[in-house]
């Protein structure tokens, strides 16, 4: 299922707005993080490349896949848990930036989430259309 986004209701359109900005978000975070504000080593961390799979799955929310969002939405919770366990574990403001993966992880799965549902019931809307143009 392709549409182009110019044929989805506004709020679909939306949903896909939020994921790729909740996206662009963690990639954005995790290099900060990792290469300047707080990284495991003065100078930078090789660990600046855990968002290297998040720029996989931006093509495909631009292009607006349906599988990528689906597949998005169980990758994100690798980040989540990073988060989680970077929060508890270490000082600030290490652990305010682990909070924040934490919020945009989530911001991110509620977004894939809604818009793959806003998205099927507004193909479903638009089925009985097709049924009734159709000679």
């Amino acid at each position: 299922m392709h549409a182009t986004d110019s044929a989805l209701p506004s709020h679909v359109r939306l949903s896909r707005q939020l994921a790729v900005a909740s996206l662009l978000g963690l990639i954005v975070l995790g290099l900060a993080w990792e290469l300047w504000l707080a990284p495991l080593r003065p100078g930078g961390s090789w660990l600046a490349l855990k968002v290297l799979p998040l720029c996989l799955p931006l093509a495909g929310l631009l292009k607006n896949r349906m599988y990528t969002y689906r597949w998005l939405s169980l990758l994100l919770w690798f980040y989540f848990t990073e988060g989680v366990v970077r929060a508890t574990t270490e000082p600030a403001p290490g652990a305010w930036l682990a909070a924040l993966e934490v919020l945009l992880s989530l911001t991110l799965f509620a977004a894939c989430v809604m818009h793959i549902r806003l998205r099927q019931k507004a193909a479903r809307a638009a089925a009985p259309n097709l049924d009734t143009a159709t000679p």
